[in-house]
């Protein structure tokens, strides 16, 4: 028998302190507790938790140490009509478990009732169950920094652990998919050349494939079915060995910020991967399902669910909103990330009902001297009613800028009247976010992410080719905006290949040219496939893993890449802290959007159908101050664009906006280099059909 003393409430989960481990879980339905210890053969013994402070059941351990394997059960009422699924015959994971070992074996054990006909199932899960380890939570940070990048020199790279390696040549075998091999010399040398500041990495809290997604011999390989909060995902260890997966991860964050790059997480707080009432009994749902999750208040028997998943987190619960702020503050604190990406964040804000921008989680965030102070992204919608909110969260908060994606994919296609709202969002979406207070960098601007087309099939498919997941292709959005230049797929076409070629160089471009800060999806900038697939989240293969060996075969597409990076970083124009004055108060003009003939927009020429247009950039009119209070002065420069299918020549304007002009890119060369000729102001500039020019002045107009 092991030996139990009282122990501490706080901090929940198992803490080991170098002599024994206390243990600690918050039910406030639980009649009895009971810590499950796991021997290396497998043998349980089962431990009652002694105390209870405020509904926390907890107890030390002495000699309890780092690799012991535990669970919960939790003896209390099995009413689901009232909203409670206590069954002490289901094993249970600890919501703040650092780390899992094994994941779930499916089988009708881990159900709290029987298929056949919905009985209580009293069979013992715990064969069928991960386990929680205790951790040594030591590490040698040594002199660890976070690179503290601000928002306008920020580049984020949106990458998944798994799939940014598996093909990779130069990261060897056994560390390829895991926290060590994103870590690796090479992958971090390549994330440098095209000017990644930040990666944020999809899912990495541990998380469960999906019964129905197993049952056909597919997975959950995007990872957004969290179980544990606090617990670095175990598949992603190289080493396999029990606990090791924390200390990788920390090993990886600590190689990354030597490096100058942040790490940012995909979280996943709007619901768990238990479902909803048919859904198996892992941890939250047995240790307290009302506390936990939202119930119809009609019927407490079923989830309410604004995320499509099968319930919603309840984060109007106290300790449910406790468990996200510990969560963040821990990965902060002892993970040393530097932010959070929020899943289906409108699902967060619901108070009653309706999205509130004055919620308890934007309050207590708002709040928090450590959450506060690092990135936060907002996922601004759900799928609940009123849940796009883009342009709605707080000031504090950055935002997936959904609207920027839809509107850049119209213009390059050649929709009708998007001229509009694309200079708004190469702007900085003024219109979302000014009014606010915010500033054009609470625009994550992307073209692509992984919900969706890669960038090349952006540009090859009109529809989405999801067989492979084995829904009948009916999963995925019919949404996509994207153009396939004339035939769908692959083709051996010299002129289709072309123009695709060139409209994905023209949203890139557009991307790094835009105020705001731009979000490159993993590969895109090696044209990476997916073959149609758009929703390619049960595809744990060489569909969704980033295909190195297209580095030589796409050599021109990652220079151009790594030119846009580099023009993007040495000239602070296209990074403004603040949104554009048009005129300012000393009459300069920082920012002036002109016709192909060279004449100021008017009005009418916003709505007449055009698909073309000059934006002049003046460099000597930036309003924000330096660092160090300093003036910032830069080149100007001339964007044209040219989204209609015939060329359009352009008249450069006149001697008052600069006296020549270089051709710095131009997206219809290959390399998408531009000719480095020097134009006079008022010469005629012939641009391609679908592509942009980008000319930098030779000399500083005089305001």
């Amino acid at each position: 028998m092991h030996e139990v003393w009282p122990g501490e409430p706080y901090p929940l989960g198992a803490t080991w302190d170098g002599v024994g481990t206390n243990f600690s879980v918050f039910s406030e339905v639980a009649e009895r507790v009971e810590l499950c210890l796991f021997a290396d053969d497998g043998t349980e013994t089962r431990v009652d938790l002694p105390e209870t402070d405020g509904f926390v059941w907890h107890g030390y351990l002495p000699g309890i140490m780092p690799g012991q394997r535990y669970g919960y059960r939790v003896h209390g009422p099995y009413r689901p009509e009232e909203g409670h699924r206590c069954n002490p015959a289901k094993l249970l994971l600890d919501p703040y478990a650092k780390a899992v070992e094994g994941s779930v074996r499916w089988h009708e054990a881990v159900f709290s009732y029987h298929f056949a006909d919905g009985r209580l199932n009293t069979e013992d899960s715990a064969p069928y169950m991960p386990k929680n380890v205790v951790i040594n939570p030591f590490f040698d940070w040594g002199g660890d920094r976070r690179p503290r990048t601000p928002y306008h020199q920020t580049v984020i790279y949106e990458a998944h652990v798994r799939g940014l390696t598996m093909r990779h040549p130069h990261v060897p075998e056994r560390l390829r998919g895991t926290y060590a091999g994103l870590a690796h010399p090479a992958v971090i040398e390549h994330l440098l050349s095209i000017g990644v500041t930040a990666v944020e990495l999809m899912p990495v809290h541990q998380f469960v494939p999906e019964h129905a997604l197993v049952s056909r011999g597919l997975t959950n390989y995007w990872g957004y079915n969290t179980i544990a909060y606090l617990a670095p995902h175990n598949a992603y260890s190289s080493s396999g060995q029990r606990g090791e997966q924390v200390l990788e991860f920390k090993a990886m964050v600590r190689a990354l910020h030597e490096a100058g790059i942040e790490v940012i997480l995909d979280v996943v707080y709007n619901h768990t991967a238990e479902g909803d009432h048919r859904g198996p009994t892992l941890g939250f749902r047995g240790i307290d399902n009302a506390a936990y999750y939202r119930l119809q208040e009609d019927d407490r028997r079923f989830y309410v669910d604004y995320t499509g998943c099968g319930n919603s987190l309840n984060v109007r619960h106290p300790h449910a909103l406790q468990l996200i702020m510990d969560s963040l503050r821990y990965w902060v604190l002892e993970m040393h990330v530097d932010g959070f990406r929020f899943d289906l964040a409108a699902a967060l804000a619901r108070e009653l009902h309706d999205v509130d921008r004055l919620s308890a989680f934007f309050d207590i965030i708002q709040q928090d001297p450590v959450i506060s102070q690092v990135k936060l992204i907002a996922e601004p919608w759900d799928v609940g009613p009123g849940g796009y909110q883009v342009g709605n969260f707080p000031p504090l908060w950055t935002e997936w800028n959904g609207k920027y994606r839809d509107t850049v994919r119209d213009f390059w296609r050649g929709t009708a009247g998007a001229l509009p709202d694309f200079a708004s969002r190469l702007a900085g979406s003024s219109d979302l976010y000014a009014h606010n207070g915010r500033r054009p960098v609470a625009s994550i601007n992307f073209v692509t992410c992984h919900d969706g087309f890669t960038l090349t099939d952006l540009v090859s498919y009109d529809r989405k080719h999801n067989e492979a997941n084995g829904e009948d292709n009916r999963d995925g959005t019919d949404d996509n905006r994207s153009w396939n230049c004339g035939a769908e797929g692959p083709v051996d076409d010299p002129e289709i290949n072309r123009l695709r070629r060139r409209q994905r160089r023209n949203f890139l471009a557009t991307l790094f040219v835009s105020q705001g800060v731009p979000m490159v999806l993993a590969g895109d900038e090696i044209g990476r496939t997916q073959h149609g697939n758009n929703n390619a989240y049960c595809q744990d293969n060489e569909l969704s893993w980033v295909d190195w060996s297209l580095v030589e075969r796409e050599r021109d597409l990652l220079e151009f890449v790594r030119s846009l990076a580099a023009l993007r970083r040495r000239h602070p124009v296209f990074r403004r802290r603040r949104f554009f004055r048009g005129t300012g108060g000393d009459g300069t003009r920082d920012v002036v959007w002109l016709t192909p003939a060279g004449a100021e927009m008017r009005e009418a020429d916003w709505h007449n159908g055009a698909r073309s247009l000059a934006v002049f950039l003046n460099g000597d009119a930036i309003s924000e101050p330096g660092p160090r209070g300093e003036r910032i002065r830069d080149d100007s420069f001339l964007l044209l664009f040219n989204a209609h299918h015939e060329p359009v020549t352009f008249t450069l304007p006149g001697s008052e906006y600069g006296p020549g002009w270089e051709a710095v890119i131009d997206t219809a060369e290959e390399t998408g280099r531009g000719s480095g000729e020097v134009r006079p102001a008022g010469a005629l500039v012939c641009v391609t059909g679908h592509s942009l020019q980008i000319l930098r002045g030779t000399a500083r107009p005089a305001g």
